[in-house]
């Protein structure tokens, strides 16, 4: 039988999600791992393979079936729009998905926006629906790093980005003026695969499940 494939997120999603793999039984921890130049992980029988890849990339290999099951933030799925399974979240990677102005602004709403105002982020999809919900009309200017140079560059009246302790924020003269939900880790499956190969999804749900629950009680 082919082995089940996991797509795991490279960047800061990285280190956890390898962790509670390694709790979860399914793989050693290899501390000089080093995911720029290893591209795959497998359990000593085979039976289950690990693909390394970018985290924007995740929801396309789960979507077109290059791999069965995948591990991404919920920014990151919101972002893609992509038709798959949401099993489990798992607890880990939290933090905001969030406005945020320059101090010195009079800005402390997304309703105080004046219409036509740049809005700088990484996030245009969810973006766009965040301000469509509030019957905001903005120009959203994509970005795919330093977003909070924007408003100092006079890019951008405001950004909308992740944040874990806002100490990033901080430290560019930005606050937070609206959160806009937060988010975390989730595993997700490819639809047929789901149907599939459900008995051995089901088996890592639980054991993920389980170190999540180990995690929350401590």
């Amino acid at each position: 039988m082919d082995p089940i494939k996991v797509a795991v997120p490279k960047g800061r999603l990285f280190t956890p999600v390898l962790k509670m793999l390694a709790q979860a039984g399914f793989i050693d921890l290899e501390p000089d791992l080093d995911p720029e130049r290893r591209l795959m992980l497998s359990t000593p029988d085979g039976s289950w393979q690990f693909l390394l890849v970018k985290p924007a990339d995740v929801p396309v290999y789960v979507e077109y079936g290059a791999v069965d099951l995948g591990v991404a933030g919920k920014d990151v799925l919101l972002e893609a729009g992509r038709e798959l399974c949401e099993l489990v979240d798992l607890g880990i990677g939290k933090c905001r998905l969030i406005m945020a102005v320059p101090d010195d602004s009079p800005i402390t709403k997304a309703t105080d926006l004046l219409p036509g105002s740049r809005i700088a982020t990484k996030f245009p999809r969810i973006s766009r629906s965040f301000f469509a919900s509030h019957g905001i009309q903005v120009e959203i200017l994509k970005l795919n790093g330093s977003i909070e140079l924007a408003p100092k560059a006079g890019l951008a009246t405001a950004i909308v980005d992740i944040t874990e302790t806002g100490s990033t924020l901080a430290q560019n003269n930005l606050r937070v003026v609206e959160e806009i939900r937060t988010v975390s880790a989730r595993l997700v499956s490819n639809k047929i695969s789901y149907k599939v190969r459900y008995p051995l999804i089901q088996e890592m749900v639980k054991r993920l499940s389980a170190v999540q629950g180990e995690k929350a009680s401590v």
